[in-house]
């Protein structure tokens, strides 16, 4: 089924991510990367099975065997977990569905991937995040002497002050944030959502003194310009910050380190924040709002992330044998973490 060309399959995929995701459905950039990650892996999986190229592809070798085989092809050859293996299979669904609105004479095979079921079993891995003393421990490794060193300084002390997403980060420019009293930041979340989060005066003085270190290389439109960037001028990316964290982050700490088994990375940063709050006393519904969070299903699971809150609450139920404890402190350049939560 060619016509000039191109065929069906191919004119499906892009109307798929040029109109239906962005227009239609109103998805972020970085979703829509994520969808195009998982239809990649399926469309080459298709094409060494039927000994051809992606090009030459077809909505006939798009079948529902075709998809089982290729779940199968993730969890045995690939080794991914049953988490990834229905991330992906979500993608799927979604173009399958897209094709039965726009190729009904292919209706039933597609609705037969329609109807494949997640699996079960998906496990997921508990809540890591930093304790008081390994926040403490990432802040005095970074070298504040040169612009590098500020420029890391800030970024860290932002992420961990407002529990935002790291590419909500990065996409702060110098409009987004407000330095006089009171201060905030505003970020643009998941599906264009905007937020404002406040902010220590003392972490709006970093960025202050950031964005004035980068003035005389930012240009003329300073408003529009990213506050991070990396020695290239460039904003700096999602990568850069994993790097940045396994470069100041002490070895016995991040990395699945037999030390502490845990697996810290950026969005480990945002998991902390979140914690902190609910060690605080911040009630759901305020730390959903803050983190932005779809619903608060997705806060909810901090509950079952900190031992701490869970002998809270059995002092309270054997108080005459476990004494209530002590909330941590946690100072970021003078600034106290848990005080400055219940004060909110």
């Amino acid at each position: 089924m060619k016509a000039g060309g191109t065929t069906d399959f191919a004119r499906a995929v892009g109307r798929f991510f040029q109109e239906f995701l962005p227009s239609q459905r109103g998805m972020s950039l970085h979703t829509i990367r994520s969808y195009r990650d998982s239809l990649l892996l399926l469309f080459r999986f298709l094409a060494r099975g039927s000994d051809q190229r992606i090009a030459d592809l077809s909505l006939s070798d798009f079948t529902p065997d075709a998809v089982v085989r290729f779940l199968g092809h993730l969890e045995t050859v690939r080794g991914n977990s049953v988490v990834t293996r229905n991330n992906r299979l979500a993608a799927i669904h979604t173009f399958a569905r897209f094709l039965v609105a726009h190729y009904p004479e292919h209706m039933a095979p597609l609705q037969g991937i329609v109807a494949l079921p997640f699996k079960r079993g998906a496990q997921r891995r508990p809540v890591d995040y930093l304790e008081v003393d390994e926040v403490e421990a990432l802040l005095a490794k970074i070298d504040r002497s040169s612009n590098a060193g500020q420029r890391d300084y800030a970024l860290f002390a932002l992420m961990l002050n407002t529990g935002a997403r790291v590419q909500e980060v990065l996409n702060l420019r110098a409009r987004d944030v407000r330095f006089d009293a009171p201060q905030h930041v505003r970020f643009v979340g998941k599906g264009n959502k905007v937020r404002l989060c406040p902010v220590w005066p003392r972490t709006a003085k970093l960025l202050e003194a950031l964005l004035a270190t980068n003035r005389h290389s930012l240009g003329d439109d300073l408003a529009e310009t990213r506050l991070f960037r990396n020695r290239r001028g460039e904003p700096l990316s999602r990568f850069g910050v994993r790097f940045l964290l396994r470069k100041y982050l002490p070895k016995r700490i991040g990395g699945g380190a037999a030390a502490t088994g845990k697996r810290i990375h950026p969005h480990s940063l945002r998991h902390t924040t979140a914690v902190y709050l609910l060690k605080a006393g911040i009630d759901f519904a305020t730390i959903s709002q803050w983190m932005g969070h779809a619903s608060l299903n997705t806060t909810m699971r901090y509950a079952r992330a900190d031992l701490e809150l869970k002998r809270q609450a059995l002092s309270q139920v054997f108080p005459d044998v476990l004494g209530a404890p002590t909330a941590g402190r946690m100072k970021i350049d003078g600034s106290e973490f848990a005080g400055w939560l219940r004060r909110l």
